[in-house]
């Protein structure tokens, strides 16, 4: 699902590296972070959207993919994000 303005907002400041960046990998991780959530809500109420299940499976693809490279560019950053985020165990 679409992102509001304030929100995506909220979450370029939340994690930028420096004043005006919005688009590092912390950046964008934390934005399909947030879409990823949201269109698990969308599935509970429409188990048969098989076209948004397939964006969320390319969304996940990204996903991983950015985290892979912040993985191998910078290990602190790396666990930093997934704490902030919640996203491993």
């Amino acid at each position: 699902m679409v992102l509001v303005k304030e929100k995506k907002a909220k979450l370029i400041d939340d994690f930028k590296v420096h004043s005006r960046d919005t688009g590092s990998a912390e950046v964008q991780i934390a934005i399909l972070t947030e879409r990823i959530n949201s269109l698990g809500e969308h599935f509970k109420s429409h188990k048969k959207d098989f076209h948004s299940r397939r964006g969320l499976l390319l969304m996940v693809g990204r996903r991983r993919r950015l985290l892979k490279y912040l993985k191998d560019k910078d290990m602190k950053k790396y666990e930093e994000l997934l704490g902030k985020l919640s996203l491993r165990k």
